[in-house]
């Protein structure tokens, strides 16, 4: 057991059920999380049993977002075919990658790394082998691609020191650990960090906790697993609903999303947020930037969100 985890047991933060609930982040002291075929992002105070308030809609999938250094409620998202700046001032992409490739591509999970710059994964929408890509947005809003051959990817999450990038493949069952220069966001190399059996589940959403622990979400397991640095298994909870989605802590619990996608008889839990107590506890959300606030005033053809 690690952190000082109980037993207690999981209880569903509020009645919402969602599709496919993704990306949890904490910021600010409340939940974020994402709905991501139908566009959508929600933030929680998980003191209350209120309905999470509906932040924003796209009108395209929302792989995940993170809070933009320079302004309240100014998010960058991986979103659609590529990345966007998104808040008050309306929907501004920096970049859209995968428009115009001849498939049918989205992006997924993302995450900032402790310097403020954001990383993305793409993918087709049938999951096609090797069609995704991983995607690092600087603070100065320039988007390359620096992984390709990618099948599902999810994650990534960082080490503490931002010198580690975890990263998931779910279509293959395998986390990789990626070496990074903190000064200038450049990948080092890699190896393989762990390698999933199809009956343990498909690693999904990552954190990394305040002790450099690895907690990964298990789709289609009902299970979420921690990993110490050097990749044993430390602790492995089950979660009582089968597609637990991403993970994050605060306010002294562990919460977790969970999706009804892809579940023909989907159970009373099934697309909830589900919280546990717990003594875990991890960093909040990084942030994204500086970046200039000049994208706040829309130019022509931009879109405001619902």
């Amino acid at each position: 057991m690690t952190g000082g985890e109980t037993p207690a047991r999981w209880r569903p933060h509020s009645p919402a059920r969602y599709h496919l609930a993704e990306g949890a982040r904490w910021h600010e002291g409340r939940l974020l999380h994402v709905d991501l075929l139908r566009g959508d992002l929600f933030r929680s105070d998980v003191r209350s049993a209120s309905w999470p308030d509906h932040v924003l809609s796209l009108g395209v999938p929302l792989g995940a977002v993170a809070p933009v250094a320079a302004g309240a409620d100014d998010w960058i998202a991986a979103a659609g075919d590529g990345i966007a700046l998104v808040g008050a001032g309306g929907l501004t992409w920096l970049d859209r990658p995968e428009r115009g490739t001849g498939r049918a591509m989205r992006m997924n999970d993302g995450a900032c790394d402790p310097s403020g710059r954001f990383w993305a994964g793409s993918m087709e929408v049938r999951a096609a082998a090797g069609a995704g890509s991983l995607y690092r947005t600087g603070p100065d809003g320039v988007v390359e691609r620096v992984l390709d051959g990618l099948t599902v990817p999810n994650g990534p999450a960082f080490s503490l020191d931002g010198r580690s990038m975890y990263l998931a493949d779910s279509a293959h069952g395998t986390i990789s650990r990626h070496a990074v220069a903190p000064a200038t966001g450049r990948l080092l190399g890699s190896e393989p960090f762990a390698a999933l059996a199809a009956h343990e589940g498909r690693p999904d959403g990552m954190t990394v906790d305040d002790d450099g622990n690895l907690w990964v979400a298990l789709w289609g397991s009902g299970r979420v697993r921690c990993y110490s640095p050097g990749g044993d298994v430390v602790r492995d909870l089950a979660v009582p609903t089968l597609h637990p989605s991403s993970v994050a802590f605060g306010h002294g619990v562990m919460a977790v999303t969970t999706a009804r996608h892809r579940l023909e008889h989907p159970d009373g839990l099934a697309g909830a947020i589900l919280l546990r107590p717990t003594a875990v506890s991890a960093p909040p959300t990084a942030p994204f930037g500086p970046i200039s606030v000049a994208w706040r005033t829309p130019p022509a053809g931009t879109r405001t969100p619902r």
